[in-house]
């Protein structure tokens, strides 16, 4: 086993910002140590919330355990790249700005297989059976051990899964065969969920968070981001409906295609699409 000192999120569920100037007062549930997204987001109303996405505020999120770099800390932020999301702007992966407290420094298992969650929310306990905290759809946390419940190394120290609630992947987080109706029955399951701009979470995601969640969980690596999206995979004739699949990502730009990609959702069949539209709608 090979260790090594790495930066993770230490929480359910941090938000990268496009700057710390960016954090508004009604954001300070979102801020904490403890980051309450679900304080964070019910104090919101529907104006502040849309105005996460209007004055670019919010970059992308983190989930539980996610692995960072950190490249510089001002004032309680670390500027960072998440390492896990591909994205366009920076190499790492998707660069933004988290309060240091939280993240958290730990030993990593390089070696170890993962469990990734695979409903909306399970729950964390300690090695004592005590509640520790609920985590978001496809977290993933380094194996342990296997057994009724899983024993997972967290930015808390050791912890215990549901075996029920969660699928054990390779070192390489990848997995196969998968079809597009599986992706489509993944996004299912958040039907009704409120958009969240930045959203990386069954909490509330944005509409290239959703793809890049429900693809991930599928064992694809796509980007973060819609624009980037775009230009992976291949492309199939916008106007030749019968070449669709199931699971088949449609893009949505201004000016009949020539602008630049502003949105992203997943061809659900039948004429339909499976998406997370925008700021006060569910999918």
């Amino acid at each position: 086993m090979v260790l090594k000192q790495s930066a993770v999120c230490g929480i359910p569920v941090a938000t990268v910002w496009s700057s710390p100037d960016k954090a508004r007062d009604v954001d300070m549930e979102g801020l904490s140590a403890t980051g309450r997204i679900n304080n964070w987001v019910e104090a919101m109303n529907m104006d502040q919330t849309r105005d996460l996405m209007e004055s670019g505020r919010i970059e992308t999120q983190l989930l539980y355990g996610e692995p960072v770099e950190i490249d510089v800390v001002v004032d309680g932020w670390a500027k960072i790249a998440a390492l896990w999301q591909p994205s366009g702007k920076d190499e790492r992966g998707y660069p933004g700005w988290v309060p240091v407290a939280q993240l958290k420094e730990v030993e990593l298992f390089e070696e170890f297989d993962y469990a990734r969650i695979t409903g909306r929310h399970a729950q964390l306990w300690t090695p004592e059976f005590k509640p520790l905290t609920t985590i978001s759809f496809n977290t993933k946390l380094p194996v342990l051990e296997v057994n009724d419940f899983v024993r997972v190394q967290t930015p808390d120290g050791d912890a215990l899964i549901r075996s029920i609630d969660v699928e054990i992947l390779e070192r390489s987080h990848a997995k196969t065969g998968t079809t597009g109706a599986d992706i489509v029955k993944m996004a299912e399951q958040f039907l009704n969920l409120q958009y969240f701009w930045g959203g990386m979470s069954s909490y509330g995601y944005d509409c290239s968070g959703l793809t890049f969640n429900v693809f991930g969980a599928a064992g694809i690596k796509i980007s973060r981001d819609a624009g980037d999206q775009a230009i992976e995979g291949e492309s199939v004739d916008k106007n030749s409906q019968t070449d669709w699949q199931v699971g088949d990502l449609l893009f949505f730009a201004d000016d009949y295609g020539r602008a630049a990609v502003r949105h992203v959702g997943i061809y659900y069949g039948n004429g339909m699409m499976i998406h997370s539209p925008t700021a006060g709608q569910g999918y």
